[in-house]
């Protein structure tokens, strides 16, 4: 049995031994009884590690149930509290997700509400980095691909964009057209600013599919090719992968409107590309591209149709409002964030 601490030892000695004798509903009941209490009085910290311990004993006793009940209230008590993210906030909140086991929704739950709580209470606006990497790494373990995905985009992290290129690799294996894997990870990353992520997944994407799959290797440069003095490309077979090293490249480099040569440089890689045909010239790509084309070079998007002044007068007289008049600002990088300082990176 763990050791508990002076303040909640009297909740604890009277709720652990009950998980520990076969009665997880009276030990639920009391954990909420005696959390609930604490949690009134203003005594977070005592509540919190309560329905800590609680739940934690009732997980490894496979009521996951009871023990996902307690960790949702657990969070609610950080919230009451104002919790912020730290190491012993999250280490309990992954200690619990760990112990959930996969089997049902009991641990997306947790994952859900932990994530959220990160949110309003952490440093990033898409949740903790170091919580979405964990919760990635699980999911990825457990072979839920699709589920891990999310999480190691919204990581950031160079170890998650590393993780999520090994993913990905082992993902393609079972079928599927590799560029889009490779367009899957890259995409995602520029379109967050995060350049050092999108280059730290293309790389290693790129370097394990040609460690499985060595025909991958353009004949034509069997060797990296140096674009700058601290970067290059590795020439492979597969075009779309060609694209997403020199998009990397292009936007490491671009200065929104200032540099006209790179954005010029954007314009025609795009233009190469696209005009091959394949998943690159499909919309919903462009419209990607499109974005990344405004976020990094201030290249407006296209106009979907010409000026109808009277269209949207009755426009907004039927509540569609006025054009432009409450749109949110522009997203723009200028330059593009590309240096190891880049907030949010590790």
């Amino acid at each position: 049995m763990p050791a508990v601490s002076n303040s909640s030892s009297r909740a604890l000695n009277a709720i652990l031994p009950l998980v520990a004798s076969g009665q997880p509903y009276e030990a639920h009941q009391k954990a909420r009884t005696f959390a609930s209490r604490y949690s009134k009085s203003g005594q977070y910290d005592t509540a919190i590690d309560v329905l800590f311990q609680s739940a934690r004993e009732l997980l490894k006793v496979g009521q996951q149930g009871s023990g996902t009940d307690l960790t949702q209230f657990l969070l609610e008590v950080y919230e009451s509290k104002g919790e912020a993210v730290n190491d012993e906030s999250r280490g309990r909140l992954t200690q619990l997700i760990a112990l959930t086991g996969s089997s049902g929704s009991w641990r997306k739950t947790i994952i859900d509400r932990s994530i959220s709580w990160s949110v309003r209470h952490g440093d990033c606006p898409a949740g903790d980095q170091d919580l979405h990497h964990y919760v990635g790494e699980l999911l990825y373990k457990d072979g839920a691909f699709d589920a891990a995905e999310p999480h190691f985009l919204a990581s950031g992290k160079r170890d998650s964009a590393r993780s999520l290129a090994n993913m990905m690799v082992e993902w393609s294996a079972a079928g599927g057209a590799l560029g889009i894997f490779g367009l899957r990870g890259t995409l995602p990353y520029l379109q967050n600013g995060n350049i050092v992520g999108a280059r730290t997944f293309i790389s290693q994407f790129i370097a394990q599919s040609i460690s499985s799959r060595p025909g991958l290797l353009s004949p034509l440069q069997t060797s990296p090719l140096p674009v700058t003095s601290t970067s290059e490309i590795t020439h492979t077979t597969e075009p779309v992968l060609n694209f997403c090293q020199l998009a990397v490249l292009t936007c490491q480099r671009a200065n929104g409107e200032k540099n006209k040569v790179i954005r010029e440089s954007w314009v025609r890689l795009c233009g190469t590309y696209q005009a091959k045909g394949g998943v690159l010239a499909t919309k919903e790509i462009r419209m990607v591209l499109q974005e990344i084309a405004t976020l990094y070079f201030a290249i407006p998007p296209p106009r979907t149709q010409p000026d109808n002044p009277l269209g949207a007068m009755i426009s907004s007289m039927l509540g569609g409002g006025m054009p432009g008049g409450g749109a949110p600002p522009r997203r723009m990088l200028s330059p593009a964030v590309s240096g190891p300082s880049a907030p949010g990176l590790d």
